[in-house]
């Protein structure tokens, strides 16, 4: 197996998104933001990502979050064309405020489905650590979690099945059949009695 070398690009992108994430936490417990950008990116990197997607997982919602063009503008410059591409393909809106949430996640897969293969990586770690983790919450806070997300119950399921649809026929990662196991674990819990 050929491993990744890092190199000190990743080491310069790990402190760029620690530098543009820093005041962010997520949605539920206020953890570092970090963590979640930490999560997908060892994600990538376990199923075969290189050093560009791992860069690229790093800063992935840099765009959407952190700056728009001007962010995406310093992405290019000082990590190349093949990552901004992949965060391109990554991010859903670079607008705010944002489009209503059915219409940027319709588009969003529609992106992926034309998306490359490094944009097709780095977006599946990022689903599968936030399914994961929307799991757990939801095992912690139950349905006083639907308050938090703007989807409810029902738009969450579809835009997870839709992933899957998405991915399933034509992927053979590790990460696939984990997502699937995971949105399972979740119509499981959530449906109702």
């Amino acid at each position: 197996m050929n491993i990744p070398k890092l190199t000190e690009r990743f080491e310069a992108a790990l402190v760029y998104a620690h530098q543009l994430h820093r005041h962010q936490t997520r949605k539920i417990h206020c953890i570092p933001y970090i963590a979640h950008l930490l999560s997908v990116t060892a994600l990538v990197l376990e199923d075969g990502g290189n050093e560009d997607e791992a860069i690229a997982a790093l800063l992935h919602d840099a765009v959407e979050d952190q700056g728009g063009t001007a962010t995406r503008a310093e992405i290019k410059q000082r990590f190349g064309e093949t990552v901004v591409a992949i965060v391109d393909g990554c991010t859903e809106s670079d607008t705010l405020p944002k489009p209503p949430w059915r219409d940027r996640k319709q588009r969003y897969l529609d992106q992926l489905r034309q998306g490359s293969p490094s944009v097709r990586r780095v977006a599946l770690a990022d689903k599968l650590h936030n399914a994961r983790s929307f799991l757990q919450d939801y095992r912690q806070q139950g349905e006083n979690l639907w308050s938090v997300f703007t989807a409810g119950k029902e738009g969450l399921l579809w835009f997870y099945q839709s992933l899957l649809e998405l991915y399933h026929p034509n992927n053979s990662s590790p990460m696939v059949a984990e997502l699937k196991r995971v949105v399972e674990e979740l119509e499981e819990l959530v449906k109702p009695d």
